[in-house]
């Protein structure tokens, strides 16, 4: 990292600037409270898995035949980044007070956190297809219109997945999860606010967040959150911590500064993620690609 003591920043430390931009990154948030989060220096992560046997049922005397165990290697690679970076003219930097500086740095910790969120949201590909057709007792990935009528279907058919895939014993310990997009959370709302009385005077008082879930909302027995950042039909679901994230800790929340970027007089200001998503095999199942209509 370069001396930050020969930068001016017109009254605003540099330390100042990571560590607004730290608090920010540290808040909590969606993919925090889904994912199982991985902090790491590692470029590579290893996770073998056995195949389980099969039990069979015998009678007294009768042989048994042993199975074979076969151990697969799944791996991910952290190589992926996204980097924010801002220049900002030295002038700009005179004619800027201490709070402006801040609010910059804290939008740059956001917007980091916004970028993974949405990295999240684009593994859709490889999670469970869930469409109408679950809805009437098969399987597959036609997109489903969300309304305040079938909406409790969704989430009730959705649980029933989670238990049908052997992933009862890590929904009660982990618990679930839905991002709705903003029309279909208004679906959700609606719903609620029409059924049952503790539930409809949390929606009508409106308290439908909370904070330390990063901004979810409990009820049927999933964290329910809205976001505008889901790719364009397709809502996610499952059980939380299943999904790995891993980040490069030596480069998350890091600050790097430049002084005259390309030669322009001014100040460059970098910040970068290094992350890598995986769904591993055995947990695919617990993931949902939730189809719905734009």
């Amino acid at each position: 990292m370069a001396d930050v003591n020969h930068f001016d920043f017109s009254g605003v430390y540099p330390e100042d600037w990571a560590a607004a931009l730290q608090t920010e990154l540290d808040e909590p948030n969606k993919w925090k409270d889904i994912c199982n989060v991985e902090f790491t220096d590692s470029r590579v992560l290893h996770n073998p898995y056995f195949t389980d046997l099969t039990v069979y049922t015998g009678s007294r005397g009768t042989p048994y035949t042993p199975q074979a165990v076969t151990e697969t290697d799944e791996s991910v690679t952290y190589s992926t980044y996204k980097w924010a970076a801002y220049f900002i003219d030295r002038a700009d930097l005179i004619q800027s007070d201490y709070s402006k500086m801040m609010y910059l740095a804290q939008r740059q910790g956001v917007q980091l956190n916004e970028a993974i969120e949405s990295a999240m949201y684009a593994t859709h590909a490889s999670f469970t297809d869930f469409g109408s057709e679950d809805l009437a007792g098969s399987t597959g990935s036609t997109a489903i219109t969300v309304t305040d009528t079938n909406v409790s279907d969704i989430i009730n058919i959705l649980y029933q997945r989670i238990l049908e895939n052997n992933g009862a014993s890590i929904l009660e310990r982990n618990g679930a999860f839905i991002v709705w997009t903003p029309y279909d959370f208004t679906q959700l709302r609606n719903f609620a606010a029409a059924n049952g009385f503790s539930s409809a005077d949390k929606v009508l008082s409106g308290g439908t967040t909370n904070p330390s879930s990063g901004g979810g909302f409990d009820y049927l027995g999933f964290t329910h959150y809205t976001s505008n950042l889901l790719t364009s039909g397709h809502v996610f679901a499952g059980v939380k911590k299943v999904l790995h994230l891993g980040i490069l800790r030596g480069t998350y929340g890091d600050v790097n500064y430049t002084n005259d970027p390309n030669n322009v007089s001014g100040i460059g200001i970098v910040s970068r993620v290094d992350y890598g998503f995986k769904v591993w095999t055995k947990v695919k199942p617990l993931l949902y690609d939730v189809n719905v209509s734009a």
